[in-house]
């Protein structure tokens, strides 16, 4: 699930299915941001950012924003 943007005390999230779900901000970790993969810690129900999986797509879209630029 990634973090599309936060309104009102929620994170707008969308799911793997691009349907969008409201979380509570308090279940949340702090440091989570817009563009952040998040995941559902199974023992707390808190979400979690997947930092790994996060870089990972950021450095996807970094790297196809340079092959487009280069290819205009």
């Amino acid at each position: 699930m990634t973090i599309d943007r936060f309104e009102g005390g929620y994170a707008v999230c969308e799911d793997e299915g691009g349907r969008y779900v409201n979380i509570a901000g308090t279940d949340i970790e702090d440091l989570a941001k817009e563009g952040d993969i998040i995941f559902r810690q199974s023992d707390s129900g808190k979400y979690t950012v997947d930092r790994e999986r996060t870089d990972l797509r950021r450095e996807a879209i970094v790297a196809k924003f340079r092959r487009l630029r280069r290819d205009s």
